[in-house]
């Protein structure tokens, strides 16, 4: 199926010539990505790393062992991670609900319907959306569009969000835009990712030399 001729597409295109592939998501495994998932919140991957290689040196990346452990043993071992009470804590009731919605089986919510996953992952305290669709997207290949504070300033300042757009419609106005492809999603939010830290910075924007300059 031929994706739909919009400027979303030919940004796409634009990112993907100047970077090449990305290869995310980070993980060896659907458990590793999930925790990566929500580790990564308010910190960047490097400190994830660190915090989930303590998680292997400890033997204790499964999902029994991580749900046996207490939670100022889990604190301890993700401390590198940043926020380690608070992740601790997010990550032993993502445990909880996959223990009890899916018997304690990750892949049962990795084969569950978009829906039905997501749904369940809201209601964990502590999973946004932004960390739900990772898992989705990058753990369980749904096409799912993950939204981030780069895509909302990449955008925004090409003019195609305005300011106060929300999570959901952000996500929407992508998928609209878009074929429904989970490879294509997840390379675009890689680029995106890649493309506001070089050139789109929070405070600076480096417009002529961006791939996206031609867009303004």
């Amino acid at each position: 199926m031929p994706m739909p001729n919009t400027i979303f597409e030919e940004m796409y295109g634009a990112l993907y010539a100047h970077y090449g592939p990305q290869n995310w998501w980070p993980g060896e495994t659907g458990l590793e990505m999930m925790v990566g998932a929500v580790l990564t919140q308010n910190t960047n991957w490097k400190n994830v790393d660190k915090a989930i290689a303590n998680l292997k040196r400890a033997g204790v990346l499964s999902f029994e062992a991580l749900y046996s452990l207490s939670h100022d043993e889990l604190a301890e071992l993700i401390r590198p991670a940043g926020y380690y009470n608070v992740k601790a804590k997010r990550l032993k009731n993502l445990l909880r609900m996959i223990m009890e919605e899916y018997d304690g089986d990750l892949q049962q919510l990795l084969d569950d319907g978009p829906d039905s996953a997501r749904s369940n992952l809201l209601a964990v305290n502590g999973i946004g959306e932004e960390t739900a669709d990772s898992i989705l997207l990058y753990g369980a290949g749904h096409a799912i569009f993950v939204v981030d504070a780069y895509t909302h300033r990449v955008f925004s300042r090409h003019n195609l969000l305005e300011e106060e757009c929300g999570y959901g419609e952000v996500q929407e106005r992508f998928m609209d835009n878009l074929v429904a492809d989970a490879a294509l999603f997840n390379e675009y939010h890689a680029l995106i990712v890649k493309v506001a830290k070089e050139y789109c910075k929070k405070n600076t924007s480096l417009c002529e030399q961006c791939p996206l300059f031609k867009f303004l």
